[in-house]
């Protein structure tokens, strides 16, 4: 066996994938020796990749996470969220540090990220930061771990709060379940203050969801307009209520609706 020499935790992480994907399992104690490192460090190293979904722990080592996995993640996005998720790509630049908050309509940037380079990408989403990890860009990937809540299928709570408080960035994408043209973007699940925190550490707030979810009517406001900088929607937007938005400040791009 070569004995590689040491490495920082995120270059050492990034190679234990590497090396899980080639050979679809591996041993505490083997990556202790190719590392030149404690079987503790490495324990840490399987448990942080872990809570990342980017591998799962077996005893004394771990295993890889099944392909169908990112397969199946990829192939849920429908037609017309992708085209808004596109539509928002264009908005990040290389080296840009952004958020992808969990959801359905920003599940759909991953895939758009391919092209750019030195990115540093946070999420609180498992799913999402498996997706990320596939890219052949390799962007620096960043969890906010924390309480896991079923409902929205993230991490929530005090702890990914605090985490994200520890970092500037450039942009947040978001999605909602619903817009009130009079307050903001509306949500069912109760559990906001992470997305008023994701907004506070963000320069730029982009919102990105389907027209239809205009108008509905539901109780707990989540951003407010004075903190979104752009919407992101389809087409079938009706004008007025884009002239309304835009009255709060905010800058509304129109992807083309696709049903198919």
């Amino acid at each position: 066996m070569v004995i590689m020499n040491k490495r920082n935790t995120q270059q050492r992480r990034h190679n234990i994938i590497s090396i899980l994907s080639q050979q679809g399992e591996v041993s505490v104690d083997e990556l202790a020796l190719r590392f030149e490192t404690s079987e503790v460090t490495i324990r840490k190293d399987l448990a942080t990749l872990e809570e990342a979904g980017l591998l799962l722990r077996r005893y004394g080592g771990a295993v890889a996470v099944p392909d169908e996995v990112t397969q199946q993640f990829s192939s849920k996005i429908a037609p017309n969220k992708l085209s808004i998720a596109k539509k928002a790509a264009q908005l990040i630049k290389d080296h840009n540090r952004i958020i992808i908050d969990s959801g359905s309509t920003t599940s759909g940037l991953i895939q758009q990220l391919d092209n750019l380079r030195g990115l540093l990408v946070m999420t609180n989403s498992l799913q999402l930061a498996n997706a990320i990890h596939e890219l052949e860009n390799e962007p620096t990937l960043l969890m906010t771990g924390g309480t896991w809540d079923p409902h929205s299928e993230s991490f929530q709570g005090q702890i990914a709060e605090q985490v994200l408080r520890s970092y500037n960035f450039d942009q947040l994408f978001i999605g909602a379940d619903g817009i009130d043209l009079e307050r903001g973007t509306t949500t069912f699940n109760e559990l906001t203050g992470l997305s008023k925190v994701m907004a506070e550490v963000s320069r730029e707030v982009i919102v990105m969801l389907e027209s239809d979810k205009f108008g509905r009517r539901i109780p707990n406001l989540e951003l407010a307009w004075e903190n979104i900088s752009v919407l992101v929607t389809d087409d079938r937007l009706p004008a007025d209520m884009v002239n309304k938005i835009t009255q709060y400040g905010v800058k509304v791009l129109l992807a083309p609706y696709k049903n198919k």
